[in-house]
């Protein structure tokens, strides 16, 4: 019995985590509790395991008195004075128990409070171990699911991941690998509970770093990432290495690194945005996957005005508008976005607008008409007036592709 308990002592630090002076000083702790229903006229009692041995032995500890009133915890001088020739009142003797003498019902009572305190002290091992691995990406086994939640087995333990936090697009069934980003890690009545989530833009980032060795060098930094679920993920990536293309890095030979991430994200896009000072060149890139023609800024509005072509504003403006929100999110700017014809239209009336703001100046400065001929001359005049207000027009719009920004500033858009 004792080399069979000391290997189940050895077999259960093993696959539980709980070291061995843990897993002893519980048994003794059940023992104890054991023996003091077993031997209920005595109060303290004392039960010590040899870790070498194996040998388990029990005492009942009992105090010298004079007289005594606690039979459970005293001992008489005379009756000391059998067992010990030199004893004093005070001195503390132990007694003996009979282990084997414990009934059925006393063995259960000690295998039941030995699987709660290794229980205890496994949720405390698994709180220890997670809760420094908040942030980290964890793989595991999808076990059930029930109640709006997934459970995944990642280890010693299991990690909660709610249905909404799931990627839309996947369904996911008893038995399938997944990886998902641990969220939080808390202590409950229960438990440890641990947290899961496949939808935040940090379980992107972090299946990014585990990929690109470039990145979890330090070498590429992802300065922003944006995210919407299921859809089309945003990243702004920068080199510290000028030999090294963030943007290359990320993608990998072929497509090998994102096409991996794209597959555990079933599919989702993934824009991977070189990031640069020149401001117009980040807007134009943070719009892809479509091509921008032209682009202006406010900076004090902090607001930005996107020309494309007409077959371009579908990719620009994305499902719901979905890529330019993200585009939104990843500058933080404000973007408008506008086909060539309908920027052609609201220059076509700002210069008609201009036209006949000049034509109401002149004809105020000037003398109205009283016969044909100041009429006919009116008439040249106006015409003069109209083609020198156009010219003027045309240059305060901005014709060229630099002068957008004018037309926000009139406020037509």
């Amino acid at each position: 019995m004792s080399r069979e308990l000391i290997h189940f002592i050895d077999q259960i630090s093993r696959e539980r985590g709980v070291t061995k002076d843990t897993l002893i000083a519980n048994l003794e702790a059940a023992l104890e509790s054991a023996a003091r229903r077993k031997y209920a006229t005595r109060s303290n009692i004392r039960v010590t395991l040899d870790p070498s041995t194996g040998q388990l032995s029990a005492h009942s500890i009992l105090t010298v008195v004079e007289e005594v009133e606690d039979p459970k915890a005293e001992l008489s001088l005379e009756a000391a004075l059998r067992l010990d020739p030199d004893v004093e009142v005070g001195d503390m003797l132990e007694e003996e128990l009979p282990l084997q003498d414990f009934g059925r019902i006393a063995a259960q009572t000690a295998k039941q409070v030995l699987f709660q305190k290794v229980r205890d002290s496994e949720r405390d091992v698994i709180f220890s171990e997670f809760k420094d691995r908040v942030g980290e990406v964890v793989s595991g086994t999808v076990t059930r699911r029930e109640k709006g939640l997934i459970f995944v087995n990642i280890g010693k333990t299991e990690g909660v991941l709610p249905v909404r936090a799931s990627i839309p697009s996947e369904n996911l069934r008893r038995g399938d690998i997944v990886r998902a980003f641990i969220e939080e890690v808390e202590m409950t009545p229960r438990g440890p509970s641990i947290r899961l989530s496949r939808t935040r833009p940090e379980f992107v980032q972090e299946l990014f770093r585990m990929e690109v060795p470039e990145i979890a060098e330090g070498i590429v930094q992802i300065t922003n990432i944006v995210r919407d679920p299921g859809e089309r993920t945003k990243m702004a990536v920068t080199s510290s290495d000028r030999h090294v293309d963030p943007v290359g890095a990320c993608v990998g030979m072929k497509g090998t690194r994102v096409q991996s991430i794209v597959r555990e994200l079933r599919g989702e896009k993934i824009d991977i945005i070189p990031w640069t000072g020149d401001l117009r060149l980040f807007l134009s890139k943070a719009l892809s996957p479509a091509t921008i023609d032209r682009i202006a800024i406010n900076e004090e509005e902090k607001s930005a005005l996107a020309i494309v072509e007409e077959g371009q504003l579908p990719l620009a403006i994305g499902k719901r508008g979905g890529n330019v929100r993200l585009a939104t999110r990843l500058t933080g700017w404000d973007i408008d976005i506008m086909s060539d014809s309908e920027y052609n239209q609201v220059r076509n009336v700002q210069i008609e607008e201009s036209i006949r703001k000049e034509t109401e100046a002149s004809t105020e400065l000037g003398a109205a008409p009283t016969g044909a001929e100041d009429s006919d001359a009116g008439s040249d005049d106006e015409e003069a007036v109209s083609s020198s207000s156009a010219e003027d027009a045309d240059e305060d719009t901005g014709a060229s592709n630099d002068s957008v920004e004018e037309v926000r500033a009139q406020n037509m858009l």
